[in-house]
């Protein structure tokens, strides 16, 4: 019972992270270059997430997506279909809890390029598409990066939300974090050290990886 949660908790975070660097680094984009009324609360709340406990941050999920939901109703009734306990329902948790960190990485890491490279850019005709992709993408690379290692992580590691939106049931959402706390309740102390070791590997991993990125980070 070490594989089901294990083979779950990648095919969740591999969704995850895909939409979280895709849309994190939309978003920090948006917010380091986009100069418009509100900015700023905008940013505050996509990094709400960060501040707030995660059962709250599944409440919310709850009351937006439950069968019941503000958006979960509406597509039942249409559907037939809920969101909630799914591993689509452990997939969103995921992205909401870790997506903060993507979008402060790369805001972080966009703002710390030199506006004279892409006006140089720009005067020599190049596009704004262009000059992202061929002067601010790289020079920031790291940083993103960085964002999307930890976004990674955080979205291994995620319990609260996924417990709450999800459910724990084995073979359908139960990733590592909720088969550890299963494990440990139910007195299984070899397979919540199994559990444990690995979820821990893969973080210190995570942590070194992001060290190195950040470390090497050239600033001008």
């Amino acid at each position: 019972m070490i594989w089901e949660p294990l083979k779950l908790s990648l095919l969740v975070v591999t969704v995850a992270t895909a939409i979280i660097a895709t849309l994190g680094l939309a978003l920090g984009l948006l917010l380091a270059k986009g100069r418009f009324p509100g900015q700023e609360l905008l940013a505050s709340f996509f990094t709400l997430p960060l501040v707030l406990p995660p059962t709250v941050s599944g409440y919310y999920l709850i009351v937006l997506l439950g069968r019941h939901g503000i958006i979960g109703e509406p597509v039942y009734n249409l559907t037939g279909w809920t969101v909630a306990f799914t591993w689509q329902a452990a997939v969103i948790a995921a992205i909401v809890l870790a997506l903060p960190l993507m979008v402060l990485s790369a805001r972080a890491a966009i703002e710390s390029v030199n506006p004279q490279f892409e006006i140089a850019s720009y005067t020599l005709g190049k596009s704004w598409l262009a000059t992202f992709f061929l002067i601010t993408l790289p020079l920031a690379r790291r940083g993103i990066l960085a964002g999307i290692v930890l976004s990674f992580t955080r979205a291994l590691g995620e319990f609260g939300a996924t417990f709450m939106l999800a459910g724990n049931i084995p073979g359908k959402t139960q990733t590592m974090p909720l088969a550890i706390y299963e494990a440990v309740i139910s007195g299984e102390d070899k397979r919540a050290q199994i559990l444990a070791l690995i979820l821990t590997g893969v973080s210190i991993a995570a942590v070194y990886f992001t060290t190195k990125l950040t470390k090497g980070t050239i600033r001008y």
